[in-house]
């Protein structure tokens, strides 16, 4: 029977849970995966003074700056779901969707409006971050859950709960193998309009499963602004949503 090490901390704005076989240097690769996820918390928070995304508010307009490695990779990845999802993707929040380019690791300003809000996305990125650094040092199997964005790897399967929005409590969702979830409260004008296919319930949430973080926790937002869970962009990313 295996034995689980899991460890929490809070990170993200949220509860970061790590959990791995009891196995080799298991406390070592734990502690190396929250220094992951810190790293990308230090690089795109708007809350962390000192951040590529706080150094970008304050930028004047038709100037650029140098980030770091991992936002520039997380910014290569927005772009290219806001292009493909039409605009429903856009970590400017509607303020300056064209207001910034990203050319290798300088990001320009473009429009004295554009600002960024990396919430979206780069809290997945911090899990597969956390992932790859247990993988590294040789977690054979194991999960990450930073507030509702999950990847799970190796021979686990991991409960997924929901909160209950109109009753309280939790109730059983699915199983999460090799892969990841990502799940969004929709609000209330979202749940208007967010019908569950097939039934006459209104949707709570979303879900997305895909085999990286970072896309399972982007793709929500574009399902919740979409209200659909057939979205062509999420075949595009073996990825599956769910309104529910």
């Amino acid at each position: 029977m295996t034995v689980w090490l899991r460890r929490a901390r809070p990170l993200l704005g949220t509860l970061v849970e790590i959990g791995v076989a009891d196995q080799g240097a298991a406390e070592a690769a734990m502690q190396a995966a929250f220094a992951a996820v810190q790293r990308v918390q230090s690089c795109m928070s708007r809350f962390e003074q000192g951040s590529d995304v706080a150094r970008f508010a304050a930028l004047p307009v038709g100037e650029g700056l140098v980030v770091a490695p991992e936002t520039a990779e997380v910014l290569r990845a927005a772009r290219a779901l806001q292009s493909a999802s039409g605009g429903l993707f856009d970590i400017t929040l509607g303020c300056a969707p064209d207001g910034w380019h990203c050319d290798g690791h300088t990001l320009h300003k473009r429009a004295a409006s554009a600002v960024f809000d990396l919430g979206g996305i780069a809290k997945g990125y911090a899990v597969d971050r956390a992932v790859q650094a247990l993988q590294c040092l040789g977690c054979e199997a194991g999960w990450v859950n930073a507030g509702g964005d999950l990847r799970a790897f190796g021979p686990v399967q991991v409960p997924v709960l929901l909160r209950d929005e109109e009753g309280g409590g939790v109730r059983p969702f699915a199983h999460l193998g090799d892969g990841a979830l990502a799940t969004s409260c929709l609000g209330p004008q979202r749940r208007s309009q967010a019908w569950v296919a097939g039934s006459h319930g209104v949707s709570a949430h979303v879900s997305v499963a895909a085999p990286s973080c970072l896309w399972a926790d982007a793709l929500t937002k574009v399902v919740a602004a979409s209200g659909d869970a057939r979205h062509p962009v999420l075949q595009a990313h073996g990825a599956r949503a769910w309104l529910h």
